[in-house]
């Protein structure tokens, strides 16, 4: 027979089926085996009757640990009292792969877990969640087609920073030394002035020596660059992505999402709620008024005040117009207002935090060669970067969404390690 998924048999729902999988958990007497088989669509009790499938056959049975591998045949049908319904009646089945004792289980530590990664990928929460991810990412892909923007992938070696030298990879290249990405952002500033609208998803490596439950070294950052949008026109398009995303995710995983904890009728509520926009100094009034705390004007804003503000707020909220002296030096000033950059961070409820930053580009060379020579850039490695001014420039803006902080955002975890399959952090690279 054709080997079907288990889902598949399921929605079939009667007659023969042949299936493949892993044991999820097993019991039983020396005459009846009930085994749950899962596969990567779903689970479905699996009856061994030692009659059906002959002493010899059986006897594998009995031997059968969580996470060996077979191949199922027999009869499916409908049943109220199996853990998804229905039940196959098995004729015959092959050990494909035998398993020892499994080493995972849910009550160990964390360190223990990431240790074995490997195998922890199998758990159903780390299944949900990969799940999650993959459609988060095929969902974003399906937005920006239907608005017509081109795909631009980036170099993952480059020569120069893009959000402070400080965490900064070095990579040996051949007599020379260069570095792993920050950012597409330089790269895709060149891109705009031939396709106009672009997007891409790729690796992004940071050296922050952070061991916060909210950074990775090693993460994915899907941007954005466009042609002739100012700040309030890209902050609108990170909101309306978003959403988009999120809906995707919740029409394809509900049951995934409520596995993992998640108010999927509040996440709902949410997404179809207006995303405030609101300054950066409004940030610092709600947080000496409401909160008790004097953040000073041109201090960048932490984790805890980001907490804070966002406790007063139950959907993602836009801040824009950050200070100047604590942007990278490509965000504008605002000419209203000098000591602002046009710039905007989008921030998570529930302490999630930063999930998207962004900003209009500065067209003024003088500015950013002057903001690059205080961090002690050599402003020459730039020079490919101002041509892109000198040369037809036009107003352009764009944006980066951390991946993970969003995966973990909407799936609701306590750790942003979860949100990637081998998390990379400052203590750990393997396995």
């Amino acid at each position: 027979m054709e080997y079907t998924s288990i889902q598949e048999a399921m929605d079939k729902g009667s007659g023969k089926v042949a299936l493949r999988g892993w044991v999820h958990r097993e019991r039983g007497s020396n005459k009846l085996k009930f085994v749950i088989l899962r596969d990567s669509t779903n689970k479905i009790q699996c009856v061994i009757d030692k009659e059906a499938v002959g002493e010899e056959n059986f006897s594998a049975a009995d031997k059968l640990q969580i996470e060996a591998s077979l191949q199922v045949f027999g009869t499916i049908k409908k049943e109220d009292r199996a853990p998804t319904g229905y039940e196959v009646h098995v004729t015959h089945f092959d050990v494909i792969g035998e398993c020892d004792k499994f080493p995972i289980r849910s009550d160990q530590n964390r360190e223990f877990l990431d240790d074995n990664r490997h195998l922890t990928l199998r758990t159903q929460r780390m299944a949900s969640i990969l799940k999650i991810r993959s459609t988060y990412f095929q969902v974003r892909e399906e937005f920006f087609q239907k608005k017509g923007f081109f795909r631009f992938d980036p170099p993952i070696l480059q020569p120069s920073q893009c959000e402070g030298g400080s965490t900064l990879f070095e990579v040996k290249y051949y007599n020379d030394k260069t570095y792993l990405s920050q950012s597409w952002q330089l790269y895709a500033e060149a891109a705009v002035y031939a396709l106009e609208n672009i997007y891409d998803a790729a690796p992004t490596f940071r050296a922050e020596k952070s061991k916060t439950s909210r950074h990775l070294s090693e993460f994915w950052m899907v941007e954005v660059e466009c042609a002739w949008k100012d700040l309030h026109a890209i902050s609108e398009l990170a909101k309306e992505e978003l959403k988009y995303c999120i809906k995707g995710v919740l029409e394809r995983h509900e049951e995934d999402l409520k596995s993992l904890g998640q108010d999927v009728a509040k996440l709902k509520k949410m997404v179809s709620a207006e995303w405030p926009t609101i300054k950066y100094r409004d940030v610092l009034r709600i947080l000496k008024e409401k909160k008790g705390l004097d953040v000073p004007f041109g201090k960048d804003l932490r984790t805890i005040e980001e907490e804070k503000v966002m406790e007063e707020f139950d959907t993602p909220v836009v801040v824009t117009h950050y200070p100047v002296e604590v942007m990278a030096f490509y965000k504008p000033r605002d000419p209203e207002h000098p000591d602002e950059a046009l710039c905007f961070d989008m921030l998570a409820p529930e302490g999630y935090g930063e999930i998207v930053g962004g900003s209009q580009r500065s067209m003024d060379i003088e500015d950013m060669k002057k903001r690059l020579e205080a961090e002690g850039e050599d402003c020459a490695n730039y020079e490919w970067y101002f041509d892109l001014r000198r040369y037809g420039g036009v107003p352009h803006s764009g944006y980066g969404v951390g991946a993970e902080r969003v995966i973990a955002w909407i799936c609701k975890l306590d750790s942003i390690k979860d949100a990637i399959p081998f998390p990379r952090t400052m203590l750990r690279w393997k396995p």
